[in-house]
């Protein structure tokens, strides 16, 4: 095998770990609200999620197209560019699931390989004009528009079904998450995994193993598909945690209008070619569910740090992907590219040893929100 396949098969590992994280930092943009309101199960949640994922990967490749070619000039592009954008990727969602905020894969992704692609090739390779209008433009947009829809539909919900008995209507809306929450999922699918799929096609493009507009490959979508779906059945317990219980106490009724807005917003977005965040579509739809409810307490605390997040994931991104290929550079050819991904290697072990400190699963994600991540360990019980 000589260089350039090793450097190739970096960086595609690269990029189904990053679609890794994806699924089980992103999960909690479809099950959070059916695990918080007990719709769901939180174990049944994730693997019915993990399932969805990998259908919806296989519905749309606008997502892909945009990614592949919409961002840069393909021209300018190596293959040690898109691995240093992806490791930029891969240690944003890493960061910010260890901390549990709910922070955006795809603008992590983004970020990555505008950092990387700037040292590398200078500004021109950039398409910045393309970037504000299908990045930019809808990260501001499609939150913004999630509230609305979710606050409409929430007071909507709540108006008429006021007649019907608490009990009864809680139970209907209880089954009716099952679905909302099951689009959601499909529609992540359909959207983030296309993502990867669109990064693994710039690398076979830039090593020349297929033309520019050859399209995608159907092996890269089946394998993003499977990682998508594989880091989705983990759970991302964490994130899932802060979504669902951190920024507003719901009911059954206000998990199914955040769910069916965000499912709206989704797939509109996917349709278009928008490569936006689902996490921000589905926290704009959680804040919604909470202010459409007559005396709901949205915890604003909590949101402006995951806005802190939000702003800084392409800068912060766009640096780390900037840094490994400065360091991949440095060494050179596949050894430098070897050296920068056991690092990553490293960090993600760290993070990962670190957060089973304190652990937040299956069996206390929804415990009582007490203001930090960590749920409050359990009273010891009398003895005799």
């Amino acid at each position: 095998m000589d260089a350039n396949s090793v450097l190739l098969a970096i960086v595609v590992a690269t990029a189904l770990s990053f679609d890794f994280t994806n699924g089980f930092h992103d999960t909690a943009n479809a099950m959070a609200t059916s695990i918080a309101t007990g719709a769901l199960r939180p174990k049944l949640a994730v693997a019915l999620s993990a399932v969805l994922n990998f259908a919806g990967a296989f519905l749309s490749l606008q997502v892909a197209a945009t990614i592949a070619t919409g961002i840069v000039e393909t021209g300018a592009i190596t293959l040690t560019v898109v691995f240093a954008g992806l490791v930029g990727g891969l240690a944003w969602n890493l960061v910010t699931w260890y901390f549990g905020i709910p922070s955006s894969s795809s603008h992590a992704l983004i970020g990555g390989v505008v950092g990387a692609t700037l040292i590398a090739a200078g500004a021109s390779a950039v398409k910045g004009t393309a970037i504000v209008s299908k990045v930019l433009i809808p990260a501001v947009l499609a939150p913004l528009a999630a509230i609305v829809v979710a606050t409409v539909g929430t007071y909507l919900v709540y108006v008429l079904t006021r007649s019907v008995p608490g009990r009864l209507r809680d139970r209907g809306f209880r089954y009716g998450q099952i679905g909302s929450a099951s689009l959601v999922s499909l529609a992540h699918g359909t959207n983030d995994a296309q993502k990867t799929m669109g990064v693994i096609t710039l690398a076979l493009i830039a090593n020349g193993t297929i033309g520019k507009d050859a399209g995608t490959p159907l092996w890269v979508i089946v394998a993003s598909a499977t990682a998508i779906a594989a880091g989705t059945y983990l759970g991302g317990w964490r994130v899932i945690r802060t979504l669902g219980k951190g920024l507003t106490a719901l009911e059954t009724p206000q998990g199914f209008a955040a769910e069916s807005s965000s499912a709206a917003v989704i797939f509109a977005s996917s349709h278009f070619g928008f490569p936006l965040s689902t996490t921000h579509v589905c926290t704009g739809s959680v804040i919604g569910s909470g202010l459409g409810k007559r005396l709901a307490e949205v915890r604003w605390g909590v949101a402006s740090r995951m806005l802190a997040a939000w702003l800084v994931t392409l800068p912060a991104a766009a640096t780390v992907g900037a840094l490994a290929w400065s360091g991949a550079d440095v060494i050179g050819g596949a050894l430098g590219v070897t050296v920068v991904f056991a690092a990553a290697l490293l960090l993600s072990g760290g993070l990962y040893l670190a957060a089973r400190r304190k652990p937040v699963n299956a069996g206390n994600v929804n415990a009582a929100w007490t203001g930090g991540l960590t749920p409050a360990p359990a009273a010891p019980k009398d003895t005799v």
